[in-house]
């Protein structure tokens, strides 16, 4: 269901589809590309559409497990910061970023599943917040990324 599907469902509804699209296109940038391709730095800063994928897993964990789940970063087996969770290793693909990504989905979604927007969140270093505002900001940096990696993508099929 993408959020042209319910414009004039509930909040939560719309939310959920709005997140879920994001979530999805970010993924569809790597649809039929080769490992190579999507390991290629093509700016100066270490982003690749593998490094983004990766990123935007990072990011929901923190922002679904550790501030809505109030699991401590150090006890999600996660890098400390947002500029390391684009780095690669050798072990990561294709297939094990992707995978990641969608567990970490399934997690987030399994935690705001009965929490009301309203629900007022503690798990961030910076202070509660609400659910809503936790939404609002993934589905920001969702998008953020989402543009960042059609111009990657965009640019490799160009030079390939």
């Amino acid at each position: 269901m993408g959020s042209f599907d319910v414009p004039l469902d509930d909040e939560r509804t719309q939310l959920d589809a709005f997140v879920e699209e994001y979530r999805n296109a970010v993924e569809a940038t790597l649809d039929g590309l080769a490992e190579e391709q999507v390991r290629r730095r093509l700016v100066a800063s270490q982003t690749t559409l593998l490094g983004l994928l990766k990123h935007v897993t990072w990011m929901q964990r923190m922002w679904f497990e550790e501030c809505v789940g109030g699991t401590p970063r150090r006890e999600l087996d996660v890098v400390e910061s947002a500029d390391e969770s684009f780095g690669l290793t050798d072990d990561d693909t294709i297939a094990s970023v992707t995978a990641a990504h969608r567990e970490a989905c399934a997690t987030a979604r399994s935690i705001v599943a009965d929490l009301p927007l309203d629900t007022v969140v503690t798990g961030h270093w910076t202070g509660p917040r609400t659910l809503r505002w936790v939404y609002l900001q993934v589905l920001r940096e969702l998008a953020h990324h989402c543009g960042h990696a059609d111009i990657l993508r965009e640019q490799l099929l160009a030079s390939d």
